[in-house]
């Protein structure tokens, strides 16, 4: 690959790999326009701070574009999704794969390793006891005793 076109791909992944971006893209995929209300629902948990600043990169970038219904893809934003089309197949089959591995994972614990009585239930901890100091000039025993009026005389 040429240093031109790795230059392309490395700029179009930045891109794409703000936060958010590929969900903003994604949620306009159907090729209905969607305000920016319905698109801050569709794309879920983004900020409006956060949507306001993906959108304006993604128009900058030509992905998306701004019209009287709200906002769409653009035809570039249309030929990326497409090419990304396989995406989704591939994410049902990847999560699949997760869940079989998680189940198997599951399953491959020992039965003798799983408690068999209920655990007693977990005191508090002790307070913390200070330990001794190593200077033995500061230790207590070698400290003064205090006279009756409240003066040290040493």
């Amino acid at each position: 690959m040429s240093t031109k076109e790795n230059a392309a791909i490395s700029q179009l992944l930045a891109l794409l790999e703000a936060r958010y971006a590929l969900r903003v893209l994604w949620a306009l995929r159907d090729g209905h326009a969607q305000t920016f209300r319905l698109l801050q629902d569709s794309v879920g948990g983004i900020t409006p701070n956060t949507l306001n600043t993906r959108i304006k990169e993604l128009r900058e970038a030509g992905l998306v574009g701004h019209g009287s219904d709200g906002y769409s893809l653009t035809l570039s934003g249309q030929d990326l999704l497409k090419r990304l089309s396989d995406l989704q197949a591939f994410a049902g089959k990847w999560q699949l794969g997760q869940q079989k591995k998680a189940a198997a994972t599951a399953t491959a614990v020992p039965a003798a390793a799983a408690p068999t009585a209920p655990a007693a239930p977990v005191s508090a901890p002790a307070p913390p006891v200070s330990a001794p100091s190593a200077d033995p000039l500061a230790s207590p025993a070698s400290a003064p005793a205090p006279s009756g009026d409240g003066t040290s005389h040493g």
